[in-house]
């Protein structure tokens, strides 16, 4: 007996996935909302979802009885049916830092952190790739880490740099 992922033989009746197919797939959708429902409303709100559905994830997140969460789960579940969930599932896997894109984007954020940490040209570099970004806010966060690095402080600056750099990338 052949699985029926296999191409069919000609004459052959294609054959539907079994429940159990049918059921992991609706239950990976209900996984899918329950992460959306974990979300922080300022990452909710950037997802392009269907009004109603971005309705049932707020309804669920203030449900506090787990019977009424379990039963919005599914119903959040059946709502992600109708909807084309591989965009949704990308960008939770970027914010997640599982995709590619994002680790790359990440490192690259990095590089230019620690070069502007290093080296008074980078800065200078930096801004003519990301006019943007605040050259004032820049200087003073860069002054701050190298200070910070120099007397084993904590790396607060270093860190501030991170998401000055990460806001002007993504800005771009």
């Amino acid at each position: 007996m052949r699985d029926f992922e296999e191409t069919p033989e000609e004459g052959e009746d294609i054959q539907p996935p079994s429940k159990t197919k049918r059921k992991e797939a609706m239950l990976a959708l209900q996984d899918l909302g329950e992460e959306l429902v974990k979300l922080p409303a300022s990452k909710l709100e950037k997802l392009d979802l269907p009004d109603e559905l971005r309705r049932a994830v707020g309804d669920c997140r203030r449900f506090t009885k787990h019977g009424a969460i379990r039963r919005q789960l599914q119903y959040i579940g059946r709502l992600m049916r109708g909807v084309d969930e591989e965009p949704i599932a990308r960008q939770l896997a970027a914010w997640r830092g599982e995709s590619d894109e994002e680790k790359v984007l990440l490192h690259r954020i990095e590089r230019w952190r620690d070069r502007l940490i290093e080296n008074d040209e980078a800065l200078t570099l930096f801004l003519n790739e990301y006019p943007q970004a605040d050259a004032t806010r820049l200087r003073q966060l860069i002054r701050n880490a190298r200070f910070e690095a120099a007397n084993n402080k904590p790396p607060k600056s270093s860190r501030a740099i991170f998401r000055l750099v990460r806001e002007a990338v993504e800005g771009a």
